[in-house]
């Protein structure tokens, strides 16, 4: 499938460029900060979209030296594989670290900050990154407060956004008694997939989608994210989250929201962060028996995992939005680890129509094929692919399945100075752009409609590693089936 595209130049205008930036790392030393953060500030860092000066202070419990830091640094980006290690990029960047422990207290970091923003002439702005875990951020964001740290900083917090309604609605206090609800910036990066904006562009800029994008041409969708890792020695921060808090109350929902909505007035942040907003206000609570939990075998040997845990390792989602343009419509979302294969799927399934004029058997395979659909690769580079019956060539009429396919690379090519999903919402924070941010109202709200679950869980079910999960999964969605990442290309 060719497609002529015309581009504007990849280069950033000025605007683009950020202002003077101190950014606070909290959780320096740990898992996200070495294989995505740090790599990701170095990559924007060459790519021209770094501040023209900054300080990236990393702050951690455990206190290490800078040239330790430094080098963890470079090892970090060295094997990440972004982009080949330029010398004289890295000592650049390397020059600009500075480290900070907070295990006794944050008068040194407070030193750190102060010293910082001398150094790029007191003017800079000052972020604070929180790769924590909920409690943690909870606590790091009170002690910020009490030395005044926060007093016109921007904060960006990592998801889950608490464990539950009420822990959401204490983060949230206490995020906004010391900093104001414009500069707090909760990342969900899933969002900041290409794949994940080009359905704006796809649903709003194209004629043929919009008018059939309702419960009049729509008989249901999907989000399905399987995964073959493990939970990669994170056991025992699973054990305190599970696949339902850590991929249905954000990425899956987040992601509902893009599919869901009503043309924003413009592509604005506030006028897109409403229209998201209301798809999930009119979101019904989740049922427990509309949900399907899952844990894989072996999951009870992972370390940091109790031996009698109840923690699910798969979750599988009826979810409705009752509106006008949904209303009837299922949306069902499923995620898992130790699946079959790893995927990052939306499935828009159109109805079927009726098939009186073709022959009996014709008909057969039209119901063994199920619906047409529209399937998009959210992951990175991306694609689009459409499912669809055709005439099979021959002196008969015999319909088979056939494919149309588009893919970000073979059509837009690859570019080293493409921005992963961290890098562009970092980006997008230094700029103080919301457009991919959430507000605490909707994440409070996403909290409220899955109360019932996490008060009364559904009963939890074995699959076997790389499978799809157990068989419940498919007795939610019958009379309908999983549109499976095997079933396309």
């Amino acid at each position: 499938m060719s497609v002529a595209i015309a581009s504007a130049s990849a280069t950033k205008a000025p605007s683009q460029i950020p202002e003077d930036q101190v950014i606070v790392l909290f959780g320096a030393t740990g898992d996200l900060a070495k294989r995505k953060l740090l790599p990701g500030m170095f990559h924007l860092a060459q790519v021209g979209l770094m501040p023209e000066r900054f300080r990236i202070i990393g702050a951690a419990r455990k206190g290490i030296e800078l040239e330790e830091f430094r080098e963890m640094a470079r090892e970090s980006v060295q094997g990440s594989g972004r982009k080949t290690l330029d010398s004289e990029a890295w000592e650049r960047f390397a020059d600009s670290l500075r480290f900070a422990g907070v295990g006794d207290g944050f008068e040194a970091l407070g030193d750190a900050v102060s010293a910082a923003k001398k150094e790029l002439g007191g003017g800079a702005e000052l972020l604070y990154y929180l790769s924590l875990p909920p409690l943690a951020a909870e606590g790091t964001v009170k002690k910020i407060g009490a030395l005044g740290l926060g007093n016109g900083a921007r904060v960006l917090t990592e998801k889950p956004f608490g464990t539950d309604l009420a822990s959401a609605r204490r983060l949230n206090a206490q995020l906004r008694s010391v900093f104001e609800e414009s500069r707090i910036f909760r990342i969900d990066h899933y969002l900041g997939r290409e794949a994940v904006q080009n359905l704006l562009a796809l649903r709003f800029a194209n004629g043929m989608f919009e008018p059939v994008w309702n419960r009049n041409h729509i008989d249901h969708i999907q989000i399905d994210i399987p995964e073959t890792l493990s939970i990669e020695m994170r056991g025992s921060f699973y054990e305190e989250t599970g696949a339902f808090r850590d991929m249905v109350v954000t990425h899956l929902f987040q992601v509902l929201g893009f599919v869901a909505m009503e043309p924003p007035t413009s592509l604005e942040p506030k006028a897109l962060g409403l229209e998201r907003e209301k798809v999930f206000d009119s979101m019904t609570p989740l049922a427990p028996e509309d949900v399907v939990r899952g844990q894989y075998d072996g999951y009870r040997e992972e370390d940091g995992v109790v031996a009698d845990s109840d923690t699910e390792t798969f979750v599988a989602v009826k979810a409705f939005v009752d509106n006008w343009r949904w209303e009837g419509v299922p949306f069902y979302l499923r995620s898992g680890k130790r699946m079959a294969e790893s995927k990052h799927l939306l499935t828009i399934a159109f109805k079927q129509p009726p098939r009186r004029m073709f022959p009996l058997d014709c008909d057969q395979i039209a119901e063994s094929f199920g619906h047409d659909h529209l399937t998009f690769e959210l992951g990175d580079p991306g694609s689009i692919s459409a499912s669809f019956l055709a005439k099979v060539p021959g002196p008969t009429i015999q319909l088979g399945e056939a494919h149309m396919h588009f893919s970000y690379a073979d059509t837009f090519g690859g570019s080293d100075n493409a921005l992963d999903a961290y890098e562009r919402l970092i980006h997008d924070v230094m700029l103080g752009d919301r457009t991919l941010f959430t507000s605490s109202d909707a994440i409070e709200r996403l909290w409220e409609l899955s109360a019932p679950v996490l008060e009364e869980p559904p009963p939890m079910h074995a699959y076997e590693p790389e499978s799809w999960g157990p068989e419940a999964s498919d007795q939610l969605i019958l009379p309908r089936r999983w549109h499976l990442p095997s079933d396309h290309v």
